[in-house]
């Protein structure tokens, strides 16, 4: 059977699929800029104070951090007498900012969560993550059971509306809870996008796509910055994001964005299937989707046998080792975007920081593009993953001895590297991964690096103490995820699995010439290129 789209339709779909990444980054990158807290001090009371009571209304760079040891605390007034300091009170006058970058009016600002009321913002944080595992989770799930264009519709309604009942959220409690709302449905946005964009490709367009969707994130993140520099309201930024998404509801208009073809022969659509014959027979000369002309239509409903997957070791085996790795990415970005800070005590400015953690992320993109069809999905993790374990060990082992400079360079390293890892271990979920699970699949493996990614609030959470054994342990485990990828199969130029059998046969190349191992695990050799 042939799936005729035509060539433009499909270059139009393709298209389709990666505009909302543009939007999605205003939802899914916003909160380094929601909750960055600005110096501060307490506000003078009104009516004046006596004399003998003055406020610590100090030069701004003069305030110490919450928890930081030294230097005048921004959360207390001082008492002096005859210009000694004779005693410190409790700030009940509120706080006045100095705002120098990021949005003038954020959570922290509006809200007051500073000092006491601190802990909210690494909570805040922490729940937006378990949000985005949430949805990852859930619609991935549902992506398998009810279709790839019904997970979508349903995220996009989901997010448009929780994103409009975040901008207009009352208190922190609200905030809270509707942006963890939020961030389930916007990464079910993103995931069904992602799935579905790989399963409109022939495999020679897969990395292509999947870099110019990448890239169009980066610019999105790139454009949430000067959305934020211009509007400075924390409700503008967010509106800004949410309001482009209700247009993509249009999606759900039937001939604009249609089913994903690969589900289809999966299901008992016949409606949809006598479409795409239709098409088949109007675009004959058309040479798209010819990956799928050997496939045979389905008899049935897909119906997955839970017994099947549960035995299925190789699905689970290549599950577990991507998941490992996108983990020991997500989490050890952190320690290289804060290792001055953490180590030195020289924080760089947030606008440095959010622009190199960008850029890092761009340049992997184009890296990942120049490299990955030529060497290989399974070289090039390889490679990430050890530049990523050594950088970090270079950091702990040598850091007194190395200059502001080169702790500059192997974090900008390290930094490039680990994004470069966790961009392809998804990528790689998604072509190894077989269609009727592969929304839950790569589901879990995003799931899994964000649990990495919940080390940098709960780290904020406790003022950074620990945080050279909490890198001592991801370095660890990188070095050990550069092991397991030596087991897992390679899936360049190679068709996408459909069922739990065709997934079986993704395994990993034989050591020598011969074409099997001695090793059970190993021993069903891969799928023809």
């Amino acid at each position: 059977m042939i799936l005729a789209l035509g060539r433009r339709k499909q270059r139009l779909l393709l298209c389709l699929s990666v505009l909302p990444n543009l939007f999605l980054s205003f939802l899914l990158s916003s909160d380094p800029l929601l909750t960055l807290s600005s110096p501060h001090h307490c506000r003078l009371p009104v009516p004046s104070p006596p004399p003998q009571l003055l406020n610590s209304s100090l030069p701004w760079e003069s305030g110490a951090r919450e928890g930081e040891r030294g230097g005048w605390s921004q959360c207390k007034q001082y008492q002096f007498v005859n210009g000694t300091q004779s005693g410190v009170v409790s700030c009940e006058s509120g706080w006045d900012y100095n705002v120098t970058e990021g949005l003038r009016n954020n959570i922290v600002t509006e809200w007051d969560l500073v000092c006491g009321q601190y802990w909210l913002v690494p909570v805040e944080e922490v729940c937006f993550i378990l949000g985005v595992l949430t949805g990852c989770l859930g619609l991935g799930y549902a992506a398998d059971r009810l279709g790839r264009l019904k997970s979508l519709l349903t995220s996009l309604t989901l997010s448009v509306i929780f994103g409009v009942l975040v901008c207009v959220s009352p208190s922190p409690p609200v905030f809270i809870i509707t942006r963890f709302c939020l961030a389930a449905a916007t990464a079910g946005v993103y995931l069904t996008l992602y799935i579905t964009r790989l399963e409109l490709c022939d495999p020679s367009l897969r990395l292509l796509v999947t870099m110019v969707a990448g890239l169009t994130t980066v610019a999105g993140e790139l454009l949430l910055l000067g959305v934020a520099l211009g509007c400075q309201s924390w409700r503008g930024l967010l509106g800004a994001g949410t309001a482009p998404l209700s247009l993509f509801l249009s999606y759900g208009v039937p001939g604009v964005f249609p089913e994903s073809p690969r589900w289809l022969l999966l299901t008992e659509r016949s409606s949809d299937l006598h479409s795409f014959n239709e098409r088949r027979e109007r675009d004959r000369d058309d040479d798209s989707f010819t990956e799928l002309d050997s496939e045979p239509p389905s008899s049935g409903r897909p119906h997955l046998s839970f017994p099947e997957l549960v035995h299925s070791r190789n699905i689970w085996k290549n599950m577990c080792v991507l998941g490992f790795t996108s983990f020991i990415s997500h989490g050890i970005s952190h320690c290289y975007s804060s290792f001055r800070g953490d180590v030195r005590g020289t924080a760089p400015s947030f606008y440095w920081t959010y622009l190199l953690s960008v850029c890092a992320g761009g340049g992997a993109w184009l890296l990942l593009w120049a490299t990955v069809d030529r060497c290989g999905r399974r070289g090039i993790l390889l490679l990430a993953m050890t530049m990523t374990g050594l950088a970090s060990l270079i950091l702990l082992g040598l850091m007194e001895y190395l200059s502001e400079s080169a702790i500059t360079v192997f974090s900008v390293l390290g930094l490039f590297s680990s994004q470069a890892a966790a961009s392809l271990s998804i990528l790689f979920t998604a072509e190894i991964i077989p269609t009727v699970i592969r929304g839950s699949g790569v589901g879990i493996v995003m799931a899994l690096g964000c649990v990495g990614r919940l080390s940098s609030p709960l780290m904020d959470l406790r003022n950074h103490y620990g945080y050279f054994l909490h890198h001592v342990v991801y370095s660890s485990l990188a070095l050990l995820a550069v092991l397991s990828i030596l087991l897992l199969p390679e899936s360049k130029r190679k068709p996408l699995p459909q069922t739990l059998a065709d997934g079986e046969q993704y395994r990993r190349p034989p050591l020598g010439r011969r074409r099997r191992d001695n090793v059970p695990l190993l021993a069903t050799p891969n799928p023809e290129t």
